[in-house]
């Protein structure tokens, strides 16, 4: 699987993004789907998953009720919506790949990785 992750950039506080992750290569919708971020001097972390159906969906805390996590198998493509932007969260966001679901989710359930995409919230 082939991971594209696009629609970073510089927005300020208190604002929006759609992130987008296109995907190739297999069968997309056998795929978990997850975002991750890493922030400056910062470890990766999770931020948000959901299951190869759609139904299943898992927030980070630092992200819930301001982030929304879909997918569109026709067209191969996985989003993560952030509302209500905070400087915190400013960091490169990838996302990922894996066969299995599992809710709250590690780096290393993950199969497939994007390249990333930059996410800056001046205050």
């Amino acid at each position: 699987v082939q991971l594209q992750a696009s629609g970073g950039g510089l927005v300020q506080a208190g604002g929006s993004l759609r992130l987008s992750c296109a995907a190739s290569g297999r069968t997309f919708s056998r795929y978990a789907m997850g975002w991750f971020r890493q922030g400056p001097g910062k470890n990766r972390e999770f931020v948000a998953a959901i299951s190869g159906s759609g139904e299943g969906r898992y927030y980070a805390d630092s992200v819930k009720g301001r982030s929304t996590i879909s997918r569109d198998i026709a067209k191969d493509t996985v989003y993560l919506q952030l509302n209500s932007l905070k400087p915190e969260d400013t960091a490169v966001y990838y996302c990922a790949a894996a066969r299995y679901y599992s809710g709250p989710s590690t780096s290393s359930d993950y199969d497939y990785w994007g390249q990333g995409t930059q996410v800056t919230v001046s205050s």
